[in-house]
């Protein structure tokens, strides 16, 4: 089987949806599939709107010797008149099946008026051009069928947390969880407005220096207004001496990271899912995420970490405060947070289903024949 990846910019690109892209392109091509990756320039929303109407774009597609096109959904700007274009061409690659990958949509977002009322309409053309959907996780999936209707094949792939291939000793999680000091805070992800950074700065803001720590794991460039605001926030709010920067970190750093910490701390506004969260649990890491979006399919709230309402740093420094004045409460909810990891599918199973669906929509009959 031949099948074609579009994608933004380089799959070596950071982020929870490129990794899980990534561990795809991997698995499908040990398993002999020949995946071709098909790279459009990450620019501006009206260059990508442009996309559509670009040449070079459309002959590549209509060049490629492909079984079945699979799709980002981060790409739609770039994709969703030129779909619908080569469904309605006589090119022999025009009525190939066409797959989503769904992290999460941009109009679960929070963005200006004008800007949402403009990228619902872009996103929801988007979703009715393809032929089928694979999805990271129930709520994503509901969200695509409650924005666009689309009664078309899917799956539901959940990321795994398995690729640190963690199996830290029930032991060394409660003795960790006792240590005494502060407690050590971890937040891993790009400091983005979407993932909550300013919200966990002022909770830790709202909590002692011997009640919490913070290490910020994250690239500082993926956004320079929002990076210039919250080194902004540390110096005004006097957390200097409570919070730190590693910056982006490779494999075994970052698993360091892990394992020498209480809790992960993630409250995004929005998140599809939520790799990161199931990863920390596979070091024993409570998680603690948003009440919007997917993170409740891996979160417990109570049990394995704590689901708190987006933009409250009250509600999050309170439990932060418990848990640090509480160690067994600690200990108790480490050990149900790698239970939690335990229980959920691995990479290669979540890959092979994604491969078994491939198979089924590229073996479909083409749009043109239909």
């Amino acid at each position: 089987m031949r099948v074609g990846l579009l994608i933004y910019d380089s799959l070596d690109a950071v982020s929870g949806g490129y990794l899980y892209d990534r561990i795809l392109v991997d698995y499908l091509r040990r398993q002999g599939v020949e995946v071709e990756i098909i790279a459009i320039p990450r620019r501006s929303y009206a260059f990508q709107l442009a996309d559509n109407l670009s040449p070079a774009l459309n002959r590549r597609l209509t060049q490629a010797n492909l079984d079945l096109i699979l799709q980002d959904e981060l790409n739609h700007p770039s994709l969703f008149w030129l779909n619908q274009r080569r469904k309605r061409s006589k090119t022999d690659s025009g009525g190939l099946q066409v797959v989503s990958i769904v992290h999460h949509l941009r109009a679960s977002e929070d963005h200006p008026g004008w800007q949402m009322k403009l990228y619902r309409e872009v996103e929801s053309r988007y979703l009715r051009s393809v032929d089928g959907f694979i999805f990271n996780s129930q709520t994503t999936r509901q969200s695509v069928e409650a924005f666009a209707g689309n009664q078309v094949p899917s799956l539901v792939a959940y990321p795994a947390g398995d690729r640190f291939l963690s199996d830290t000793p029930s032991e060394e999680i409660v003795s960790r969880a006792h240590q005494g000091g502060p407690l050590r805070l971890l937040f891993v992800g790009n400091i983005i407005p979407r993932k909550g950074l300013h919200t966990l700065l002022k909770a830790v803001q709202l909590l002692s220096e011997e009640t919490a720590t913070l290490t910020v794991v994250g690239a500082p460039g993926a956004n320079r207004g929002y990076n210039t605001a919250i080194v902004k926030q540390i110096a005004e709010s006097n957390l200097q001496s409570q919070v730190r920067f590693v910056g982006h970190l490779d494999h075994e750093e970052l698993a360091d990271q892990y394992r020498s910490h209480h809790i992960l701390v993630v409250p995004s506004s929005y998140e599809g899912f939520g790799i990161v969260y199931l990863e920390g649990m596979s070091f024993g890491l409570p998680a603690v995420g948003s009440t919007d979006g997917g993170a409740g399919e891996v979160i417990s709230h109570g049990e394995n970490g704590y689901l708190v309402s987006p933009g409250n740093q009250e509600q999050l420094s309170h439990l932060l405060s418990d848990l640090h004045q509480d160690r067994s409460k600690l200990a108790q909810m480490s050990l149900a947070a790698r239970q939690r990891f335990r229980e959920h599918p691995t990479w290669d199973e979540t890959c092979a289903a994604i491969h078994n669906f491939l198979k089924h929509m590229a073996s479909r009959p083409s749009s043109m024949d239909t």
